[in-house]
C-alpha cells in the first residue's frame, strides 16, 4: 500500500514541476541566448575554380608549379547555416544570428542605425550593425558581378539561405554599413572625415566609405547610401584575436587555430633567412606569383620548422587585420613585425571581377587619388568624400571607364587614404598584360612613401598612369604590384 501511495506521490509532484516550469518558460530570446555561444571560426573563402596571371581558368596546378598555392586548393571550414524559419538565419559555425532579407532601399549611416535600434525580427529586438569582421564572416569569395547582366552574377554571400538585391542601374553598388569606422588621425582634409567599412556584395570589395561624420564626431552633412543586413549575439567576441607568442618565429591566435609567421616575406630571403634592415634588399616584395613561388620554398627549407605554410586567403588574412586602430600597421605589432608601416599583404584569393588580380589587405593606409577634390566629373560635389556607395571606387564596369571624366593632371600630393587602412583590394598578379610595371605615379610616389627610390626594374620610358590601366576596378587606387606577404598554417 505504501508503495502505491509514493507512487501517487511521485507522479503528483511530476505533474506539479511541469506546471511550474511550464509557467516559468524564459522568452525565445532568452531560450537562444542560453543555447548560443558566438566563436571566432573563420571559415573558407569558397573560391573554388584556378586561374593564370592573365585571369584564364586553368586545371589545378601541381606542386611545384609557379601557380601552386592559390586559395582553390586549400579548403578550409566549410561554412554552415540554419534557416529558422522566422526571417532568420543561424550561423552555425559562429554562432551569429543574421537577418535574411535585407531592406531593398538604401539609407544613410544615421538611418541604419536607427532602422537596426527599432528592428523587431523572429521574437526579438536586440539586433545591431555587424562588425566589419563579423560582416566579412559571410562572404562566398566565389561570386562574380557581371555588370552588363545582372541575370548572370554571382553574388558574393551564399543566396540558399541569404537574399540579396542589386541595383539594376548601377549593379556594382552593394555596400552594406557595419559598425566599423577609421580611426587613424587624419594628415590632410579628406582624412578629417570618418570613414565606415563595409563589404559589398555586388562586387566582392572591402573598403570603407564617408559616413557623414568627422573624425571629431561633427557631421559631414552627408552620408552615402548603403545596405543593411543586422546580426544579433554578443558583442566584443568575434573578431577578437588571442595571440600567443610561440618564441620561435611564429605566433599562434588561439581564437581562429591559426598559426602565423612572425615577420612578413620582405624580412625573409628565398632559402628562409633573415634580412637585416641595413640590407638593400630588406622590404623588397615580390609579385604575386612570385610570392606563391617562395611559399613552396619556404616548405621547401622548412621555414621556422614547418613545411605546411600557405599563403591565407583572404578571409584568413582579415582575421588578424585591426580595425579602429590609431597607429600603423593595422595589426597587433605586439606580436607581428611587418617590414613596412605602410605594408600591403597579398592573399592567395583572385578577385573574382578581375582575375588578372589577385586580393591583398593595407595594412597601411589605402591610398588612391582624392578625385572628390574636382578631379572627376559627378565625383565628390557637396558629399564631401566618395559619393554614393562609392561610385567610381565601387566600379563602373570596364565598359563605361573610357567615358569617365578623370583627369591625369594628378602628382603624388593628390593621394589620400581614400578607404581606410585593412581595406581589401586588388592588383596585378604579375608584370604581364596589362600591367608591365607599376604606373609612373605609383613609382613616384612609392618613392614619396619611403624616402627611396623605386627598387623595381621598370621601363622609364613608360609613363603609362593609374588612369590609364582600364582593366583597373579604380583607376584612382594606389597600384603596387610588388606586396609583401604572411604565412599562415593550422595549429597542430
Amino acid at each position: 500500500m505504501k508503495a502505491i501511495q509514493d507512487t501517487v506521490l511521485l507522479l503528483l509532484m511530476a505533474v506539479i514541476t511541469l506546471m511550474a516550469t511550464a509557467c516559468m518558460t524564459p522568452d525565445k530570446a532568452d531560450v537562444t541566448a542560453a543555447k548560443t555561444e558566438v566563436r571566432f571560426v573563420v571559415t573558407d573563402a569558397m573560391q573554388t575554380r584556378f586561374y593564370d596571371a592573365d585571369g584564364n581558368i586553368i586545371d589545378e596546378p601541381e606542386p611545384g608549379d609557379p601557380l601552386y598555392g592559390q586559395d582553390a586548393q586549400h579548403q578550409g571550414i566549410l561554412p554552415s547555416y540554419t534557416d529558422n524559419g522566422d526571417g532568420t538565419v543561424t550561423d552555425d559555425n559562429t554562432g551569429l544570428m543574421w537577418q535574411q532579407t535585407p531592406p531593398s532601399e538604401k539609407m544613410t549611416y544615421d538611418q541604419a542605425i536607427e532602422y537596426v535600434e527599432n528592428l523587431e525580427l523572429g521574437g526579438y529586438d536586440d539586433w545591431r550593425l555587424p562588425t566589419i569582421k563579423e560582416s566579412f564572416s559571410l562572404a562566398n569569395l566565389d561570386g562574380q558581378l557581371v555588370a552588363q547582366d545582372i541575370s548572370q552574377c554571382v553574388p558574393y554571400i551564399d543566396t540558399d539561405y541569404f537574399d540579396f538585391f542589386y541595383d539594376e542601374g548601377r549593379p556594382y553598388t552593394g555596400s552594406y554599413w557595419t559598425s566599423t569606422v577609421t580611426k587613424i588621425p587624419a594628415e590632410n582634409e579628406y582624412e578629417e572625415m570618418e570613414k565606415n567599412y563595409g563589404f559589398n556584395w555586388a562586387d566582392g570589395h572591402l573598403k570603407s566609405y564617408g559616413d557623414g561624420y568627422y573624425l571629431d564626431g561633427s557631421s559631414t552633412g552627408s552620408s552615402i547610401p548603403a545596405g543593411v543586413r543586422a546580426v544579433r549575439g554578443e558583442e566584443g567576441v568575434y573578431g577578437v584575436n588571442e595571440f600567443v607568442d610561440n618564441g620561435d618565429g611564429t605566433v599562434s591566435d588561439t581564437a581562429t587555430g591559426f598559426m602565423w609567421s612572425q615577420k612578413d616575406s620582405g624580412a625573409v630571403n628565398d632559402d628562409g633567412s633573415f634580412r637585416s634592415e641595413d640590407d638593400k634588399n630588406y622590404g623588397y616584395g615580390r609579385t604575386w606569383v612570385d610570392t606563391l613561388i617562395w611559399v613552396q620554398k619556404m616548405n621547401e627549407v622548412e621555414y621556422l620548422g614547418y613545411s605546411d605554410w600557405r599563403l591565407p586567403d583572404a578571409k584568413e588574412l582579415q582575421s588578424i587585420v585591426q580595425y579602429g586602430i590609431t597607429e600603423l600597421p593595422a595589426t597587433d605589432t605586439d606580436f607581428f613585425d611587418l617590414s613596412r608601416i605602410d605594408c600591403y599583404m597579398w592573399t592567395s584569393t583572385t578577385c573574382g571581377d578581375f582575375p588578372d588580380t589577385a586580393l591583398y589587405f593595407a595594412f597601411g593606409k589605402a591610398y588612391g587619388i582624392n578625385l572628390a577634390s574636382g578631379g572627376a566629373a559627378g565625383m565628390g560635389g557637396s558629399e564631401m568624400g566618395p559619393p554614393d556607395d562609392g561610385n567610381k571606387d565601387m566600379g563602373p564596369p570596364p565598359e563605361e571607364k573610357e567615358s569617365s571624366a578623370v583627369t591625369v593632371e594628378a602628382t603624388v600630393d593628390d593621394f589620400v587614404d581614400t578607404h581606410g587602412p585593412g581595406a581589401m583590394r586588388n592588383d596585378y598578379k604579375d608584370t604581364t598584360g596589362a600591367a608591365t610595371q607599376a604606373p609612373a605615379l605609383s613609382r613616384q610616389f612609392w618613392s614619396e612613401l619611403y624616402g627611396e627610390e623605386y627598387p623595381y626594374e621598370f621601363d622609364h620610358s613608360d609613363e603609362t598612369t593609374i588612369f590609364d590601366l582600364s582593366a583597373s576596378e579604380n583607376a584612382a587606387d594606389y597600384i603596387v604590384l610588388y606586396n609583401y606577404a604572411l604565412l599562415v598554417r593550422d595549429i597542430d
